[in-house]
């Protein structure tokens, strides 16, 4: 059972990564740099430089991107995985998927309505303190959905319904809604973000799903 969580986990994280590190690259990517000239500009350095930069730099900023990104896609599949398996749910991509868009929900879609995908030189608030209402967003938003979405007394639906608004009315703001890239940048970079993310989630469980099945088919007919 092991070996056959982690072998599908990394299948398809991989495969997952590498389709949405190809999707980065031509639409989140450009976005930050061309905020990073912006915010180079700002800061009164030379721009002609930042464009002057070796081509190696770029490709070695790719390649850890890629590398980060596959990690992370793992990281999805294995979390979905062991979250199918805990609940007794039948694994298969499309059930998969489904757990992959409410993780999407509650770690992306929710926590962006206090927390939005921000471009370098964004004014920030603490980092301590968004990271702890990320978390708490992101956890009281899932525990939710799985009263909604699992739990048949009213009581416990209400209960979900009261998790998910409630780590909104705590949301932190920026001391300052200060940006040196334009509005309209940072709006595009948000919403590719979302979408980069949703078909994260989405299809590294629509890949568990598949791997975890063609694995089970190939070790019945193996016994």
């Amino acid at each position: 059972m092991i070996a056959r969580t982690l072998a599908a986990g990394l299948i398809a994280g991989v495969v997952a990564g590498l389709a949405v590190a190809a999707l980065q690259h031509v639409t989140t990517t450009p976005l930050i740099l061309a905020a990073e000239v912006y915010e180079t500009a700002q800061h009164a350095h030379d721009v002609a430089a930042e464009h002057a930069a070796p081509a190696f730099e770029g490709l070695r900023r790719t390649a850890a991107t890629s590398l980060a990104t596959v990690a992370v896609s793992i990281g999805y599949a294995l979390i979905l995985l062991a979250g199918m398996l805990v609940s007794g749910d039948p694994i298969g991509p499309r059930r998969a998927a489904l757990w992959g868009a409410c993780a999407f929900a509650a770690t992306g879609l929710a926590t962006s309505l206090g927390l939005a995908p921000q471009l370098p030189g964004a004014a920030e608030t603490d980092l301590a303190g968004r990271q702890i209402w990320w978390v708490a967003a992101a956890v009281s938003t899932g525990a939710g959905l799985y009263a909604l979405l699992r739990l048949d007394a009213w009581i416990a639906q209400v209960a979900g319904a009261v998790l998910i608004v409630a780590p909104h009315f705590f949301t932190p703001t920026p001391a300052a809604p200060e940006s040196t890239a334009p509005a309209e940048l940072a709006a595009q970079f948000a919403a590719s973000s979302l979408a980069v993310q949703a078909m994260s989630w989405v299809l590294a469980g629509a890949l568990v799903g598949l791997v975890w099945r063609l694995i089970s088919q190939d070790e019945t007919q193996t016994a």
